[in-house]
């Protein structure tokens, strides 16, 4: 069975609000830790009704707080919003907290749109340009402490909190391997170059104290129910989400509309169809079909799932039907 995790935006659906999608975030993750996944990350975006965890460390306390296995982090941490020192100290306050069960992924892009990130920097000089340099700052202020090291995390220093790198592009591959860490891509929104970013990163990898091989995480769809029609019918949330982003529109996630794929225009179905490409929906036979040919294509060390799915009871049950059907084994000859 491949390791299976949830990443999970804390939605905030149309008619409810902040506070109850914080509240299904930890019901989530309890349910999660239930069901043997392994990882429950929370995302970075800023400016987005839609999404409730743009103060990611917050939340990861809360979900770490009302959990008490899984491993909880950032997929990811947005770092040229951040000075390293100030991120080593929040995820070393969480490792503090949380021993041993605390992950830090790292991404290069703002989360937000370029009004909103300066909003958050003031200044927008070095940002994704330093964020090799910003990276490698950060992984120091994890080690122990040196004598005479006259900046450190406090907490922080000697904790070796997991770092992660994210991606979406080529860049990102590039650097994990170099530094020899374990690498997250983000297939499940930006699948174009996930192939390549594959390859590069395997073929480039450079051991390191952090990792001795390549290790790669795919984020992955999942909308799984009874049928394959209703498992449609709650996908059609993001599907409208995503049309509402890429034309500018940014909301709460909406309902799920019977018919919605018959009802847009061909360059939206265009671009659903190539940006969430990477999604697996259906029934529990159809989810396993899929599974397996994903897994078939990128020999992914481990999945890391999410769905938008705007009923948190069907989001709930979509993952207890993913890892059942992962519990699964393969029969001879599928």
């Amino acid at each position: 069975m491949i390791p299976l995790s949830v990443l999970d935006l804390s939605p905030v659906p149309e008619g409810s609000d902040v506070s109850r999608s914080l509240a299904n975030t930890l019901d989530l993750a309890r349910h999660a830790e239930r069901l043997g996944y392994r990882r429950f990350w929370l995302a970075e975006h800023h400016n987005m009704p839609g999404i409730a965890s743009a103060a990611t460390a917050v939340v990861i306390g809360h979900v770490a707080a009302g959990t008490s296995t899984i491993r909880v982090g950032a997929g990811g941490i947005m770092l040229p919003n951040h000075a390293p020192l100030m991120v080593a100290e929040a995820f070393g306050t969480l490792a503090a907290l949380h021993p041993g069960r605390i992950d830090l992924g790292l991404g290069r892009a703002p989360g937000t749109d370029q009004i909103t990130a300066h909003a958050l920097r003031r200044n927008l000089s070095g940002g994704a340009d330093t964020f090799p340099n910003d990276v490698v700052e950060l992984l120091h202020y994890f080690k122990p402490e040196e004598p005479g090291q006259r900046v450190r995390a406090v907490p922080g220093a000697g904790l070796e909190v997991p770092v992660w790198i994210l991606g979406s592009s080529l860049y990102g591959a590039q650097l994990a391997a170099m530094l020899g860490l374990p690498y997250a891509f983000a297939s499940h929104f930006a699948p174009a170059q996930m192939d390549e970013a594959l390859d590069v990163y395997r073929s480039r990898f450079e051991p390191s104290e952090y990792l001795d091989r390549p290790y790669v995480m795919l984020g992955l769809n999942v909308s799984a129910a009874e049928t394959d029609e209703e498992a449609q019918f709650h996908f059609t949330s993001l599907q409208q989400a995503f049309v509402n982003l890429r034309t500018g529109r940014p909301g709460k996630l909406p309902p799920p509309r019977a018919g919605f794929a018959k009802e847009i225009e061909p360059a939206a179905k265009a671009m659903l169809d190539h940006a969430l490409s990477c999604a697996v929906v259906g029934s529990p036979d159809t989810v396993r079909r899929e599974l397996d040919a994903f897994l078939a294509r990128t020999e992914a060390d481990e999945l890391m799932v999410t769905a938008q799915i705007h009923d948190h009871a069907a989001r709930v049950r979509s993952y207890e039907i993913l890892s059942e059907v992962a519990k699964q084994p393969v029969e001879a000859g599928a």
